[in-house]
C-alpha cells in the first residue's frame, strides 16, 4: 500500500516550520467516549500527556481524544513524588513546555510549584475535561480490519473498553507502583524504620533523628540536604559516587529578560539558551571525557574545601554522562557536608543491625530511619499488554522508530524523553511530528502508519546508559538501530532536523486506507 502515498508532494511550507507558541488553544468538541471512536487516546496525564493534548488541540483542533489516568490526579511523576525536596534536576525552561513559559523565578524548581504548572496549563486549555481519572489502561489490541486499538482499562473494579484510531503512550518510563528494592540481611532485626521516597508517608516525622540514605543518585542528592535541615544528622550511604554539580536555583539571564521583554519571547530565548548549553556541555563530556571528569570532581573539591577526601567520595570510576551527572541547586547538598549536617560514606552493607547499619569495612552507622533512594524499575508504556491482529506485541522485540513508534506496530505513538537533557523537549518534538501524521493521513485518505522494520539492520540497546535502572531493565526495552530513522538521537537539534523537518512518507513508515494493514 506504499504506493499510495508515493507520489505525495512535499509538506507545505507552513506545516513544515514551527508553529508559534502563541497560538490560542481550540478546544475539541464533547463526545460520549464509551460509543464512540475516538481520534486519539491518551494514557496518561502528566507531563507528556498534557503537552500531548495541548499541541494536539491547537495543531488538529477537529480530533477528538480522552486522556486516561490511572491515578485519582493529574501531574504523573509530580503528583506521585512527595519526599522531602523533590525537585527538578533540569532547568524549568527546558523541562517546562515551548508554548507556555515558565514565569517562578527558580529555574530549578520544587515539586509543587511545577504540579501548579501542570494544573494550569491544564485549566486554561481545557484539557481537564477530557481526563478520566482512576483508569488505569491494561490491555490495547489493535483490528487491522477496523483500523482501531480497543482499548481496556480498569475503573473502579470494573473493566470498561474504548475504541480509538491512535493509541499515545504517554505514561513514562517507570513503574508507578513498585520501586528497586534491594533486600538486606537483618531488616527484621533493624528496631528503626526503612521507607522508599517513592512511596514517602504522610507527616513522617524524622526531626532529630538519626538519618541514613541509600543512594548517591538524583534522590538521595535532594534528599540529603533537605532532612539535614531538621535531622541530628543525615548520612548518604553510596557503593560508588556520583558526578554531582551545583547550579545556581535562579538563571538571572531569564529574570532579566523576562523583565524587559514579552513573555513569550524571553521564554524562548532562555529555552534556546539553555538549549544550546546542555548540548555544548554533553559534546564536550562525549569528546573529551578525561578533561571533562577533573572539571567536575574538581568543581566539586573546590565547594568542599581542601581537607575533604574528594577522591573517595566525588570521583566517579566512570566517565561523564555514562550515568546522568546529578543537579545540586545553589550547591546545598556541598553545603550541608561542609556544616557537618550531613555526610558521605563510601561503602557497602553487610547487613542491617538493631541501631543502624554494619558495613563491609567494619564500621557501623546508628540510625533511626534508612531511606532507600536505591532507584527506579523500568516499565514501559505502563505495563500494557499490546497485540496486533492477536499477535502478542513484546517492546523488547521491536525497534524504536525515531524514539516515538515501534517497529511492525500501526497507530502507536509513545512519549519518551532524553536522557542526557530535559525530557520536555523530545516529547514536545513527537506531539508535533504525530500532529504533522494526523494531518498527512487525513490530506491522503489513509487511516494506517506502521513502520516498516528492515531485514538488514542491526539491533543495539535503546538507551546507551550504564545506569543501574537502565541496565536491569535492557531485556524489557525497545532496540534502536545503527542508522536513521532507527537511530534514536539524544540531541535536540539533531531531532529538529530529523524529526520536525523532515518528510513524512519516508520511505519507511508505511501506509494503508482503513481495512488493510501495509505490506499485509
Amino acid at each position: 500500500m506504499q504506493g499510495l502515498a508515493g507520489n505525495d508532494h512535499p509538506e507545505t511550507l507552513r506545516e513544515m516550520l514551527p508553529e508559534p507558541s502563541y497560538l490560542p488553544t481550540v478546544k475539541t468538541k464533547a463526545m460520549d467516549p464509551e460509543n464512540e471512536l475516538l481520534d486519539v487516546l491518551i494514557v496518561g496525564a502528566g507531563l507528556s500527556g498534557i503537552g500531548a493534548a495541548h499541541v494536539l488541540q491547537r495543531r488538529c483542533p477537529g480530533k477528538t481524544y480522552l486522556i486516561l489516568e490511572g491515578r485519582q490526579a493529574l501531574g504523573g511523576t509530580w503528583d506521585l513524588f512527595r519526599y522531602p525536596g523533590v525537585r527538578s534536576d533540569s532547568d524549568m525552561h527546558t523541562l517546562g513546555y515551548s508554548f507556555k513559559p515558565w514565569t517562578n523565578p527558580k529555574a530549578i524548581a520544587d515539586g509543587p510549584a511545577i504540579l501548579d504548572y501542570l494544573h494550569e496549563t491544564a485549566h486554561e486549555a481545557g484539557i481537564t475535561q477530557h481526563i478520566r481519572f482512576g483508569h488505569k489502561v491494561v490491555r490495547a489490541a489493535w483490528a487491522s480490519a477496523d483500523a482501531c486499538w480497543t482499548v481496556e482499562a480498569e475503573h473502579d473494579g470494573q473493566r470498561r473498553t474504548l475504541r480509538a484510531r491512535f493509541l499515545y503512550a504517554c505514561s513514562g518510563y517507570y513503574n508507578y507502583e513498585e520501586a528497586h528494592r534491594p533486600e538486606f540481611a537483618g531488616e527484621a532485626d533493624f528496631r528503626g524504620r526503612i521507607v522508599q521516597p517513592q512511596f514517602w508517608p504522610e507527616n513522617l516525622n524524622y526531626d532529630g533523628q538519626q538519618v541514613v540514605v541509600l543512594g548517591s543518585g538524583a534522590t538521595a542528592v535532594t534528599l540529603v540536604p533537605t532532612m539535614a535541615k531538621s535531622a541530628a544528622r543525615v548520612t548518604m550511604l553510596q557503593r560508588s559516587p556520583s558526578f554531582i554539580v551545583s547550579q545556581p536555583s535562579e538563571d538571572k539571564i531569564a529574570n532579566w529578560l523576562r523583565r524587559h521583554l514579552p513573555g513569550h519571547l524571553a521564554h524562548q530565548l532562555t529555552r534556546w539558551k539553555n538549549v544550546l548549553v546542555q548540548i555544548g556541555l554533553y559534546a564536550l563530556a562525549r569528546r573529551r571525557p578525561a578533561q571533562a571528569k577533573r572539571q567536575l570532581v574538581g568543581l566539586a573539591a573546590r565547594q568542599l574545601g581542601p581537607n575533604y577526601d574528594v577522591a573517595t567520595h566525588f570521583t566517579p570510576s566512570y566517565n561523564p554522562w555514562d550515568q546522568r551527572v546529578c543537579l545540586v541547586p545553589d550547591g546545598d547538598l556541598f553545603r550541608a557536608l561542609r556544616k557537618g549536617q550531613a555526610a558521605v560514606v563510601t561503602d557497602e552493607i553487610e547487613r542491617f543491625t538493631p541501631s543502624g547499619l554494619l558495613l563491609k569495612s567494619g564500621r557501623e552507622l546508628p540510625a533511626d530511619l534508612v531511606v532507600l533512594a536505591t532507584g527506579l524499575k523500568i516499565k514501559l508504556l505502563g505495563g500494557i499488554t499490546l497485540s496486533v491482529d492477536g499477535r502478542l506485541i513484546h517492546p523488547a522485540d521491536t525497534l524504536s522508530y525515531r524514539g516515538m513508534m515501534l517497529s511492525d506496530v500501526p497507530n502507536l505513538i509513545m512519549a519518551f524523553g532524553y536522557t542526557n537533557a530535559s525530557w520536555t523537549l523530545k516529547v514536545d518534538l513527537t506531539a508535533n511530528y504525530f500532529c504533522r501524521l494526523l494531518r498527512y493521513l487525513d490530506r491522503h485518505q489513509l487511516a494506517i502508519a506502521v513502520p516498516a522494520r528492515p531485514t538488514d539492520l542491526q539491533a543495539r540497546p535503546l538507551l546507551d546508559f550504564s545506569s543501574g535502572y537502565v541496565q536491569r531493565a535492557t531485556a524489557e526495552l525497545p532496540r534502536q538501530g545503527s542508522r536513521r530513522p532507527w537511530f534514536v538521537h539524544q540531541n535536540y537539534l539533531k531531532d529538529l532536523l530529523n524529526i520536525r523537518y523532515t518528510r513524512i512518507n519516508d520511505g519507511t513508515l508505511q501506509f494503508g486506507p482503513a481495512g488493510q494493514m501495509p505490506g499485509g
